[in-house]
């Protein structure tokens, strides 16, 4: 899939020009690590990150090198007398694990004072404590709140009103749900009709043939040797078709101007497609 730089449609690959607005297309080449579609101008492949520019050289994935060591014994350190402060440190000379003779008697500690917060005596004469005063809130009356009086509408006269919109018509009915777009060829040469087939999403035209039958076979056409066996495609997607060349021998021309090999282009009403040189079979698109 090619993205058109100036319109964003999404076009075939392989394209050269884009289908919807005809502008032309970048060149795509295949990354040699991944294989992917990408752009000739690009520097990296967008899916595996091959650098580009390094053109003939093969991406190979680095190795992980792995390391031996050797058996080299290990040379343990001799080991460090302990500091003479940490055999102060001993539980027997803390007083913690040893016998009960090494605690220091409890008369030997010094008091503790306990300070006890005083207390006020409450006796049967003392007069009780005042409740808190709680300020009384104002009481308002819902009848003292006036009722505003209802609004009156002034009148209006029939002359003071604005006249009503008439919608303008239209030139065009819109299609309802219900309505199925139709499409048809027109054989410029002969004035022949011929519908397309509403239950193909790809209608090939040609002549028959043991490999692709044609839908619409133009053998019985005035000039149909300049037809191919297998010459062109119309392919259907939703609302949208596309003609585009299968490969034939004379070319599809699209208004007069040669369709690509590898492109499709969309066709609207009034589109002019001749299959083969010189305008001998023509054929013009219509929807109903």
């Amino acid at each position: 899939m090619i993205v058109c730089p100036n319109c964003n449609h999404p076009n075939p690959d392989g394209a050269v020009q884009c289908e919807a607005c005809y502008t032309p297309l970048p060149a795509t080449t295949n990354c040699p690590s991944c294989g992917a579609t990408v752009q000739a101008d690009a520097a990296f492949c967008g899916q595996c990150g091959y650098n580009l520019h390094s053109a003939g050289v093969p991406h190979v994935h680095p190795t992980v090198a792995t390391t031996v060591t050797p058996d080299v014994p290990v040379e343990v350190p001799p080991l460090v007398p302990p500091d003479p402060l940490l055999e102060l440190l001993q539980p027997d000379a803390l007083g913690i694990g040893g016998s009960s003779n090494s605690h220091p008697p409890a008369s030997s500690l010094p008091p503790t004072e306990v300070t006890v917060p005083p207390q006020v005596a409450v006796t049967e004469n003392s007069p009780p404590e005042p409740e808190p005063i709680v300020a009384a809130q104002p009481v308002v009356s819902v009848k003292s709140i006036p009722t505003p009086p209802p609004l009156e509408l002034a009148p209006v006269s029939e002359a003071e009103l604005p006249p009503p919109e008439i919608p303008a018509p239209t030139a065009t009915v819109a299609r309802t749900q219900l309505q199925q777009v139709t499409a048809r060829l027109i054989h410029v040469q002969s004035d022949r009709l011929i519908e397309l087939p509403q239950n193909l999403s790809v209608i090939h035209i040609g002549k028959q043939n043991d490999r692709i039958p044609p839908d619409i076979d133009v053998s019985g056409f005035p000039n149909s040797e300049v037809v191919s066996r297998i010459h062109a495609d119309i392919r259907v997607e939703g609302d949208a078709h596309y003609v585009e060349d299968v490969g034939s021998s004379n070319g599809t021309y699209i208004n007069n101007l040669p369709l690509l090999p590898g492109n499709r282009h969309r066709l609207r009403p009034g589109d002019r497609i001749s299959l083969g040189k010189g305008d001998l079979i023509t054929f013009l698109f219509q929807l109903s």
